[in-house]
Protein backbone atom coordinates (compact mmCIF):
# COMPACT_ATOMS: atom_id res chain seq x y z
CA UNK A 1 0.00 0.00 0.00
CA UNK A 2 2.99 2.34 0.60
CA UNK A 3 3.81 2.30 -3.05
CA UNK A 4 0.58 2.49 -4.19
CA UNK A 5 0.12 5.90 -1.73
CA UNK A 6 3.65 7.03 -3.27
CA UNK A 7 2.31 6.74 -6.44
CA UNK A 8 -1.34 8.52 -6.06
CA UNK A 9 0.94 11.15 -4.33
CA UNK A 10 3.46 11.68 -7.26
CA UNK A 11 0.78 11.21 -9.90
CA UNK A 12 -0.88 14.44 -8.23
CA UNK A 13 2.51 16.20 -7.80
CA UNK A 14 2.75 15.31 -11.98
CA UNK A 15 -0.33 17.16 -12.81
CA UNK A 16 -0.23 19.98 -10.66
CA UNK A 17 3.06 20.97 -12.37
CA UNK A 18 1.16 20.45 -16.08
CA UNK A 19 -1.88 22.50 -14.65
CA UNK A 20 0.29 25.51 -15.37
CA UNK A 21 -0.01 24.55 -19.06
CA UNK A 22 -1.96 22.28 -19.97
CA UNK A 23 -5.52 23.45 -19.98
CA UNK A 24 -7.14 20.08 -19.08
CA UNK A 25 -4.39 19.48 -16.24
CA UNK A 26 -5.81 23.05 -14.86
CA UNK A 27 -9.33 21.94 -14.63
CA UNK A 28 -8.02 18.77 -12.91
CA UNK A 29 -6.38 20.52 -10.06
CA UNK A 30 -9.00 23.48 -10.04
CA UNK A 31 -11.92 21.10 -9.90
CA UNK A 32 -10.05 19.88 -6.49
CA UNK A 33 -9.53 22.97 -4.97
CA UNK A 34 -11.72 22.07 -1.50
CA UNK A 35 -12.91 19.64 -2.51
CA UNK A 36 -13.62 17.77 0.76
CA UNK A 37 -14.77 20.75 2.14
CA UNK A 38 -17.44 21.40 -0.53
CA UNK A 39 -18.74 17.88 -0.63
CA UNK A 40 -18.97 18.03 3.16
CA UNK A 41 -21.02 21.60 3.16
CA UNK A 42 -23.26 19.90 0.28
CA UNK A 43 -24.28 16.92 1.94
CA UNK A 44 -24.06 17.79 5.85
CA UNK A 45 -28.12 18.26 5.78
CA UNK A 46 -28.91 15.08 3.83
CA UNK A 47 -31.15 12.62 5.59
CA UNK A 48 -31.61 10.12 2.68
CA UNK A 49 -29.25 7.24 2.07
CA UNK A 50 -27.36 7.23 -0.97
CA UNK A 51 -25.67 5.85 -3.92
CA UNK A 52 -22.44 6.97 -4.48
CA UNK A 53 -21.58 6.32 -8.54
CA UNK A 54 -18.56 6.77 -9.88
CA UNK A 55 -17.20 7.04 -13.40
CA UNK A 56 -13.96 7.78 -14.65
CA UNK A 57 -14.50 9.90 -17.76
CA UNK A 58 -17.38 10.85 -20.07
CA UNK A 59 -17.75 7.05 -21.70
CA UNK A 60 -18.08 5.42 -18.41
CA UNK A 61 -20.50 7.76 -17.95
CA UNK A 62 -22.64 6.13 -20.53
CA UNK A 63 -22.13 2.75 -19.86
CA UNK A 64 -23.24 4.21 -15.72
CA UNK A 65 -26.28 6.04 -17.30
CA UNK A 66 -28.81 3.67 -18.02
CA UNK A 67 -28.32 2.18 -13.86
CA UNK A 68 -28.42 5.42 -12.78
CA UNK A 69 -31.65 6.38 -13.78
CA UNK A 70 -33.13 3.30 -13.19
CA UNK A 71 -31.93 3.70 -9.59
CA UNK A 72 -33.79 7.06 -9.80
CA UNK A 73 -36.94 5.35 -10.68
CA UNK A 74 -37.05 2.48 -8.80
CA UNK A 75 -35.40 3.46 -5.77
CA UNK A 76 -36.44 7.38 -5.33
CA UNK A 77 -35.72 7.28 -1.56
CA UNK A 78 -32.44 7.06 -2.18
CA UNK A 79 -29.89 10.01 -2.93
CA UNK A 80 -27.77 10.07 -5.80
CA UNK A 81 -23.97 10.97 -5.63
CA UNK A 82 -21.82 11.01 -9.03
CA UNK A 83 -18.46 11.70 -9.17
CA UNK A 84 -15.46 11.72 -12.14
CA UNK A 85 -12.19 11.43 -12.38
CA UNK A 86 -11.65 13.08 -15.65
CA UNK A 87 -12.36 17.04 -16.86
CA UNK A 88 -13.84 15.61 -19.81
CA UNK A 89 -16.55 13.57 -18.42
CA UNK A 90 -17.23 16.16 -14.91
CA UNK A 91 -17.18 19.23 -16.68
CA UNK A 92 -19.77 18.22 -19.72
CA UNK A 93 -22.41 16.17 -17.13
CA UNK A 94 -21.60 18.46 -14.00
CA UNK A 95 -25.15 19.62 -14.11
CA UNK A 96 -26.69 16.43 -14.94
CA UNK A 97 -30.09 16.37 -13.32
CA UNK A 98 -29.88 12.46 -13.10
CA UNK A 99 -27.90 12.85 -9.78
CA UNK A 100 -28.50 14.67 -6.74
CA UNK A 101 -24.63 15.89 -6.26
CA UNK A 102 -22.02 16.02 -8.83
CA UNK A 103 -18.53 16.30 -7.66
CA UNK A 104 -14.37 15.52 -8.76
CA UNK A 105 -13.58 12.25 -6.93
CA UNK A 106 -10.68 13.29 -4.73
CA UNK A 107 -7.41 12.38 -4.52
CA UNK A 108 -7.19 8.66 -3.57
CA UNK A 109 -5.19 9.41 -0.49
CA UNK A 110 -5.85 7.94 3.11
CA UNK A 111 -6.92 11.24 4.42
CA UNK A 112 -9.55 11.80 0.89
CA UNK A 113 -11.03 8.26 1.44
CA UNK A 114 -11.86 8.61 4.90
CA UNK A 115 -13.27 12.40 4.83
CA UNK A 116 -14.78 11.58 2.12
CA UNK A 117 -16.42 8.46 3.18
CA UNK A 118 -17.96 10.22 6.13
CA UNK A 119 -19.54 13.26 4.21
CA UNK A 120 -21.28 11.13 1.62
CA UNK A 121 -22.09 8.16 3.88
CA UNK A 122 -22.81 5.76 1.22
CA UNK A 123 -25.29 2.89 1.26
CA UNK A 124 -23.49 1.23 -1.82
CA UNK A 125 -20.86 2.39 -4.10
CA UNK A 126 -20.79 1.78 -7.69
CA UNK A 127 -17.71 1.75 -9.59
CA UNK A 128 -18.32 1.25 -13.77
CA UNK A 129 -15.58 -0.76 -15.57
CA UNK A 130 -12.16 0.37 -14.77
CA UNK A 131 -12.04 2.21 -11.84
CA UNK A 132 -10.00 0.81 -8.73
CA UNK A 133 -9.09 3.04 -6.69
CA UNK A 134 -8.08 1.46 -3.50
CA UNK A 135 -8.12 3.61 -0.39
CA UNK A 136 -11.50 4.28 -1.31
CA UNK A 137 -12.36 0.45 -1.48
CA UNK A 138 -10.08 0.39 1.70
CA UNK A 139 -12.72 2.57 3.66
CA UNK A 140 -15.42 1.46 2.03
CA UNK A 141 -14.75 -2.34 3.15
CA UNK A 142 -13.94 -0.87 7.15
CA UNK A 143 -17.25 0.64 7.19
CA UNK A 144 -19.16 -2.35 5.69
CA UNK A 145 -19.90 -0.12 2.52
CA UNK A 146 -20.90 -2.83 -0.55
CA UNK A 147 -18.86 -2.24 -3.24
CA UNK A 148 -20.40 -3.52 -7.13
CA UNK A 149 -18.55 -3.10 -10.06
CA UNK A 150 -20.70 -2.89 -13.49
CA UNK A 151 -19.84 -2.95 -17.15
CA UNK A 152 -16.52 -4.42 -16.21
CA UNK A 153 -14.15 -6.31 -18.76
CA UNK A 154 -10.86 -8.13 -17.68
CA UNK A 155 -8.33 -9.88 -20.35
CA UNK A 156 -5.31 -11.87 -19.40
CA UNK A 157 -2.81 -8.74 -20.22
CA UNK A 158 -4.34 -6.52 -17.39
CA UNK A 159 -1.92 -6.28 -14.67
CA UNK A 160 -4.10 -8.02 -12.29
CA UNK A 161 -3.48 -11.23 -13.65
CA UNK A 162 0.65 -10.25 -14.08
CA UNK A 163 3.81 -11.85 -11.96
CA UNK A 164 3.27 -8.33 -10.40
CA UNK A 165 0.04 -7.76 -9.87
CA UNK A 166 -1.26 -10.48 -7.12
CA UNK A 167 -1.26 -6.84 -4.44
CA UNK A 168 -3.94 -5.39 -6.76
CA UNK A 169 -5.65 -8.64 -7.33
CA UNK A 170 -5.99 -9.12 -3.56
CA UNK A 171 -7.86 -6.12 -3.47
CA UNK A 172 -10.37 -7.34 -6.19
CA UNK A 173 -11.51 -9.94 -3.84
CA UNK A 174 -12.87 -7.79 -1.40
CA UNK A 175 -15.35 -6.62 -4.04
CA UNK A 176 -19.01 -7.27 -3.24
CA UNK A 177 -20.43 -7.83 -7.14
CA UNK A 178 -18.97 -8.25 -10.66
CA UNK A 179 -21.26 -7.22 -13.50
CA UNK A 180 -18.88 -8.14 -16.71
CA UNK A 181 -19.47 -7.71 -20.08
CA UNK A 182 -18.56 -11.14 -21.48
CA UNK A 183 -18.18 -15.04 -20.15
CA UNK A 184 -14.38 -14.49 -20.95
CA UNK A 185 -13.46 -11.62 -18.34
CA UNK A 186 -15.79 -13.93 -15.47
CA UNK A 187 -13.87 -16.69 -16.35
CA UNK A 188 -10.91 -14.61 -16.30
CA UNK A 189 -11.69 -13.69 -12.47
CA UNK A 190 -13.06 -16.90 -11.28
CA UNK A 191 -9.95 -18.94 -12.61
CA UNK A 192 -8.13 -16.20 -9.98
CA UNK A 193 -10.40 -17.04 -7.47
CA UNK A 194 -12.84 -14.11 -7.65
CA UNK A 195 -16.13 -15.84 -7.55
CA UNK A 196 -18.60 -13.16 -6.95
CA UNK A 197 -19.47 -12.53 -10.74
CA UNK A 198 -21.91 -12.04 -13.05
CA UNK A 199 -22.28 -12.12 -16.62
CA UNK A 200 -24.85 -9.13 -17.21
CA UNK A 201 -23.21 -7.74 -20.80
CA UNK A 202 -22.47 -4.32 -21.74
CA UNK A 203 -25.04 -1.42 -20.30
CA UNK A 204 -23.79 0.73 -23.18
CA UNK A 205 -26.37 -1.53 -25.46
CA UNK A 206 -28.84 -0.70 -23.85
CA UNK A 207 -27.75 3.56 -23.37
CA UNK A 208 -27.52 3.60 -26.79
CA UNK A 209 -31.33 1.81 -27.64
CA UNK A 210 -32.66 3.92 -25.05
CA UNK A 211 -30.82 7.29 -27.08
CA UNK A 212 -32.19 6.09 -30.93
CA UNK A 213 -36.03 6.22 -29.10
CA UNK A 214 -35.60 9.45 -27.82
CA UNK A 215 -37.21 12.47 -29.66
CA UNK A 216 -34.87 14.71 -31.23
CA UNK A 217 -34.64 18.09 -33.43
CA UNK A 218 -32.38 19.96 -34.21
CA UNK A 219 -33.36 22.79 -36.95
CA UNK A 220 -30.18 23.56 -38.66
CA UNK A 221 -28.69 20.23 -38.57
CA UNK A 222 -32.20 18.96 -40.65
CA UNK A 223 -32.06 21.87 -42.70
CA UNK A 224 -28.46 20.79 -43.47
CA UNK A 225 -28.93 16.76 -44.02
CA UNK A 226 -32.40 17.28 -45.51
CA UNK A 227 -32.23 15.16 -49.05
CA UNK A 228 -29.09 14.39 -49.09
CA UNK A 229 -26.59 11.43 -48.25
CA UNK A 230 -24.66 12.59 -45.20
CA UNK A 231 -21.55 10.82 -43.48
CA UNK A 232 -21.12 11.40 -39.66
CA UNK A 233 -17.72 11.85 -38.52
CA UNK A 234 -17.73 11.34 -34.47
CA UNK A 235 -14.93 11.95 -32.16
CA UNK A 236 -12.28 12.40 -34.78
CA UNK A 237 -8.65 13.79 -34.77
CA UNK A 238 -5.98 15.00 -36.90
CA UNK A 239 -5.23 11.20 -38.68
CA UNK A 240 -8.66 10.50 -39.10
CA UNK A 241 -9.28 13.86 -40.26
CA UNK A 242 -6.70 13.13 -43.32
CA UNK A 243 -9.16 10.72 -44.88
CA UNK A 244 -12.18 12.38 -44.03
CA UNK A 245 -10.66 15.51 -46.21
CA UNK A 246 -9.32 13.03 -48.89
CA UNK A 247 -12.95 11.71 -49.23
CA UNK A 248 -14.78 15.53 -49.43
CA UNK A 249 -12.15 16.18 -51.91
CA UNK A 250 -13.82 13.83 -54.52
CA UNK A 251 -16.47 11.68 -53.00
CA UNK A 252 -18.09 8.64 -54.83
CA UNK A 253 -21.71 10.31 -54.38
CA UNK A 254 -23.37 13.51 -53.58
CA UNK A 255 -22.07 13.39 -49.91
CA UNK A 256 -22.43 15.79 -46.81
CA UNK A 257 -20.00 16.17 -43.98
CA UNK A 258 -21.46 16.57 -40.23
CA UNK A 259 -18.12 16.16 -37.94
CA UNK A 260 -17.83 16.45 -34.24
CA UNK A 261 -14.16 16.51 -33.82
CA UNK A 262 -12.94 15.14 -30.18
CA UNK A 263 -10.96 18.70 -29.41
CA UNK A 264 -13.50 21.33 -30.06
CA UNK A 265 -11.16 24.15 -29.30
CA UNK A 266 -10.60 27.60 -31.18
CA UNK A 267 -7.57 26.48 -32.91
CA UNK A 268 -8.97 23.15 -33.85
CA UNK A 269 -11.71 24.73 -35.26
CA UNK A 270 -10.58 27.06 -36.98
CA UNK A 271 -7.84 24.14 -38.16
CA UNK A 272 -10.71 22.04 -39.56
CA UNK A 273 -12.37 25.25 -41.25
CA UNK A 274 -9.22 25.48 -43.02
CA UNK A 275 -8.35 21.78 -44.16
CA UNK A 276 -11.88 21.67 -45.53
CA UNK A 277 -12.26 24.94 -47.57
CA UNK A 278 -15.11 26.53 -49.06
CA UNK A 279 -18.72 25.60 -47.92
CA UNK A 280 -17.60 24.69 -44.13
CA UNK A 281 -19.79 26.11 -41.60
CA UNK A 282 -19.25 26.26 -37.49
CA UNK A 283 -22.26 24.91 -36.23
CA UNK A 284 -22.50 27.14 -33.66
CA UNK A 285 -22.49 29.97 -36.57
CA UNK A 286 -25.25 28.24 -38.98
CA UNK A 287 -28.85 28.67 -39.32
CA UNK A 288 -31.35 26.25 -41.36
CA UNK A 289 -30.67 28.79 -44.42
CA UNK A 290 -26.83 28.86 -44.17
CA UNK A 291 -26.74 25.05 -43.43
CA UNK A 292 -28.86 24.30 -46.47
CA UNK A 293 -25.89 25.71 -48.39
CA UNK A 294 -22.92 24.47 -46.46
CA UNK A 295 -21.10 20.91 -47.71
CA UNK A 296 -19.11 20.35 -44.03
CA UNK A 297 -20.85 21.24 -40.76
CA UNK A 298 -18.79 21.28 -38.18
CA UNK A 299 -20.18 20.81 -34.72
CA UNK A 300 -18.01 22.86 -32.52
CA UNK A 301 -19.73 21.50 -29.02
CA UNK A 302 -19.64 18.68 -26.80
CA UNK A 303 -22.31 16.32 -25.66
CA UNK A 304 -24.47 16.02 -28.41
CA UNK A 305 -22.73 13.49 -30.73
CA UNK A 306 -25.14 10.22 -29.94
CA UNK A 307 -28.23 12.09 -30.77
CA UNK A 308 -26.65 13.71 -34.27
CA UNK A 309 -25.93 9.99 -35.76
CA UNK A 310 -29.36 10.14 -36.11
CA UNK A 311 -29.18 12.39 -39.49
CA UNK A 312 -26.40 10.12 -40.95
CA UNK A 313 -26.04 6.83 -43.53
CA UNK A 314 -22.91 6.54 -42.87
CA UNK A 315 -20.42 7.17 -40.22
CA UNK A 316 -16.44 7.17 -39.27
CA UNK A 317 -15.53 6.56 -35.68
CA UNK A 318 -12.56 8.35 -34.79
CA UNK A 319 -9.51 7.40 -32.38
CA UNK A 320 -8.06 4.16 -34.28
CA UNK A 321 -5.20 5.71 -35.62
CA UNK A 322 -4.58 6.48 -31.85
CA UNK A 323 -5.29 4.87 -28.30
CA UNK A 324 -8.19 3.35 -30.39
CA UNK A 325 -10.90 3.60 -31.59
CA UNK A 326 -14.02 5.45 -29.91
CA UNK A 327 -17.72 4.34 -29.38
CA UNK A 328 -19.44 2.66 -32.33
CA UNK A 329 -22.43 1.58 -30.23
CA UNK A 330 -23.93 4.97 -30.88
CA UNK A 331 -23.70 4.87 -34.20
CA UNK A 332 -24.64 1.45 -34.75
CA UNK A 333 -27.90 1.53 -33.49
CA UNK A 334 -28.78 3.93 -35.84
CA UNK A 335 -27.84 1.06 -38.54
CA UNK A 336 -24.97 3.52 -40.25
CA UNK A 337 -22.11 1.26 -41.81
CA UNK A 338 -19.45 1.78 -39.86
CA UNK A 339 -15.47 3.10 -40.80
CA UNK A 340 -12.55 3.66 -38.19
CA UNK A 341 -8.83 3.02 -37.86
CA UNK A 342 -6.41 0.33 -37.97
CA UNK A 343 -5.85 0.20 -34.06
CA UNK A 344 -9.60 -1.59 -33.12
CA UNK A 345 -8.90 -4.76 -31.48
CA UNK A 346 -9.50 -4.41 -27.69
CA UNK A 347 -12.87 -3.77 -28.07
CA UNK A 348 -15.05 -6.64 -28.55
CA UNK A 349 -18.01 -4.17 -31.02
CA UNK A 350 -15.43 -3.63 -33.19
CA UNK A 351 -14.17 -6.99 -33.62
CA UNK A 352 -18.02 -8.68 -34.00
CA UNK A 353 -19.42 -6.00 -36.56
CA UNK A 354 -16.14 -6.53 -38.85
CA UNK A 355 -17.36 -10.16 -38.70
CA UNK A 356 -20.75 -9.66 -39.32
CA UNK A 357 -19.92 -6.83 -42.09
CA UNK A 358 -21.54 -4.03 -40.26
CA UNK A 359 -17.90 -2.26 -40.22
CA UNK A 360 -15.01 -1.70 -41.99
CA UNK A 361 -11.59 -1.12 -40.80
CA UNK A 362 -9.43 1.23 -43.12
CA UNK A 363 -5.46 1.58 -42.56
CA UNK A 364 -4.96 4.57 -45.10
CA UNK A 365 -6.88 7.59 -47.16
CA UNK A 366 -6.63 4.82 -50.54
CA UNK A 367 -8.29 2.03 -48.67
CA UNK A 368 -10.94 4.21 -46.94
CA UNK A 369 -11.94 5.98 -50.79
CA UNK A 370 -11.52 2.31 -51.72
CA UNK A 371 -13.86 0.71 -48.97
CA UNK A 372 -16.09 3.70 -49.03
CA UNK A 373 -16.58 3.71 -52.68
CA UNK A 374 -17.45 -0.19 -52.65
CA UNK A 375 -19.65 0.69 -49.95
CA UNK A 376 -22.10 3.53 -50.96
CA UNK A 377 -21.92 2.62 -54.79
CA UNK A 378 -23.38 -1.45 -54.12
CA UNK A 379 -26.88 -1.46 -52.19
CA UNK A 380 -26.24 -4.87 -50.90
CA UNK A 381 -23.41 -4.18 -49.26
CA UNK A 382 -25.13 -1.44 -47.52
CA UNK A 383 -27.77 -2.89 -46.19
CA UNK A 384 -26.58 -5.80 -45.41
CA UNK A 385 -24.03 -3.52 -42.97
CA UNK A 386 -27.24 -1.35 -41.89
CA UNK A 387 -29.04 -4.51 -41.05
CA UNK A 388 -26.15 -5.93 -39.00
CA UNK A 389 -25.55 -3.42 -37.09
CA UNK A 390 -29.67 -3.15 -35.97
CA UNK A 391 -29.40 -6.47 -35.02
CA UNK A 392 -26.54 -6.37 -33.24
CA UNK A 393 -27.75 -3.63 -30.70
CA UNK A 394 -30.64 -5.54 -30.48
CA UNK A 395 -29.55 -8.89 -29.48
CA UNK A 396 -27.25 -7.35 -26.97
CA UNK A 397 -29.55 -5.64 -24.29
CA UNK A 398 -30.61 -6.19 -21.44
CA UNK A 399 -27.61 -5.80 -18.83
CA UNK A 400 -29.21 -2.66 -16.87
CA UNK A 401 -32.16 -5.30 -15.99
CA UNK A 402 -29.83 -7.95 -14.89
CA UNK A 403 -27.24 -5.60 -12.71
CA UNK A 404 -30.91 -4.04 -11.16
CA UNK A 405 -32.27 -7.32 -10.22
CA UNK A 406 -28.87 -7.89 -8.21
CA UNK A 407 -28.93 -4.44 -6.81
CA UNK A 408 -32.28 -5.04 -4.75
CA UNK A 409 -30.24 -6.89 -2.40
CA UNK A 410 -28.62 -4.32 -1.74
CA UNK A 411 -31.00 -0.60 -1.94
CA UNK A 412 -33.25 -1.81 0.70
CA UNK A 413 -36.50 0.50 1.53
CA UNK A 414 -37.73 1.31 4.30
Amino acid sequence: MLLYNLTINGYTAAVRVASHFNPKARLWVEGRHKIIQRIQEAMKTNQQRVVWVHCASLGEFEQGRPVIEAIRKQHPAYKILLTFFSPSGYEVRKNYTGADYVFYLPADTPANAREFIAAAKPAVAIFIKYEFWFNFMKELRHNNIPIIIISAIFRPGHHFFGWYGFWFLKQLIAINRFYVQNESSGELLRRNGITQVVVSGDTRFDRVKEVAAQEFSHPVIEAFASGNQVLIAGSTWPPDEELIVALMKKPPINLRLLIAPHEVDQQRIEQLVKEFGKGALRLSKANPDSAREARVLIVDNVGMLSQLYRYGQYAYIGGGFGVGTHNILEAATFGLPLFFGPNHQKFRETIDLIRLRGAFPVSSIACFLSIFEKVASDNYIYQQAHAACLDYIARNTGATEIIMTGLKGYLQEE
